[in-house]
């Protein structure tokens, strides 16, 4: 087990050594500082239901429907920093959102829809420039914290820390990201049980556009774990997220996206997998400028 962390390290900071050697090949070049505001949307949906308990055994559902309210924030932005043979992106992305059911005659109740918040510093060299769709590709490095803006039920709140090597193609016409990468994880989420974590992952960020006004995008991984220094039963063995949205240009920077998203994993400790699938719409703002 302790070979098998020494290597995952050592592969974890490989990508760093590598991109530094190139970058000091080019310290008089002039560099390029972008803040890009990937997407800051708002996601709300609200169904209101009157009468519904005169309509109980009625076949017409929507009259006898629960009345319930969603709302989502995200916000995701990247400072990124670029030169002829390397780029350095540090993000933020950060999503909240609950539903709040009300059923007649009974008790209100509020879930959590989504909570996420994850600081992300990434390094990209640039040791190939490709034909295939005009991107660049070389090794990256990464290292990351995620946690949540509250606790999920009687759940401890989220603490990860996790670090990535691998190889990335990037900056496409289409292909904005792809990537394989070995993953370590350090999980402090309960304070009696800290767990070293190693992992593989694959993962995907793509833009295509249709029309001046109407662009598609795509944004998925698949992260599947390989060891554990001890056993959680609320620990996921693998994960698999995609998300795709048609985004649809209203007024400048702003664009309404309806959009499907699926997320799925099981747990050490669970016999099946669970699994989330939605679909919705949402109204967002987008701008990338020079700093």
């Amino acid at each position: 087990m302790t070979i098998k962390y020494n290597l995952m390290t050592a592969v974890l900071f490989s990508g760093v050594f590598l991109g530094l050697n190139t970058a000091a090949a080019d310290d008089g070049e002039k560099s390029d500082l972008r803040a890009n505001f990937r997407r800051v949307a708002l996601e709300m949906s609200s169904t209101e239901v009157k009468n519904a308990d005169l309509y109980v055994d009625n076949p017409n559902s929507q009259l006898s429907a629960d009345s319930k309210t969603m709302i989502k924030g995200v916000f995701d932005f990247v400072l990124e920093y670029e030169q002829p043979n390397w780029q350095w992106n540090n993000s933020l992305f950060m999503e909240y959102g609950r539903t709040e059911l009300k059923p007649v005659d009974e008790e209100h109740t509020t879930n959590e829809d989504a909570d996420k918040i994850l600081l992300t510093s990434d390094y990209n060299c640039k040791l190939w420039k490709l034909d295939f769709d005009d991107a660049d590709a070389g090794p990256f490095a990464s290292v990351a914290y995620q946690t949540e803006f509250t606790r999920n039920n009687d759940a401890p709140r989220m603490k990860v820390v996790r670090g990535k090597s691998g190889l990335k193609l990037f900056n496409g016409d289409v292909i904005k990201e792809l990537y394989a990468a070995a993953v370590g994880e350090y999980d402090f989420t309960y304070s009696n049980a800290e767990v070293t974590k190693s992992a593989y992952e694959i993962g995907i960020r793509a833009e295509k556009p249709i029309s001046d006004q109407v662009k598609f995008q795509l944004e998925g991984y698949f992260r599947d774990y390989l060891s554990y220094s001890e056993y959680v039963a609320t620990d996921l063995e693998y994960e698999l997220s995609v998300t795709g949205r048609m985004d649809v240009k209203v007024y400048q920077k702003f664009s309404l996206a309806p959009y499907v998203s699926y997320f799925q994993g099981k747990a050490r400790g669970a016999s099946r997998e669970g699994s989330n699938f939605l679909i919705g719409l949402s109204f967002a703002y987008a701008d990338l400028f020079d700093l």
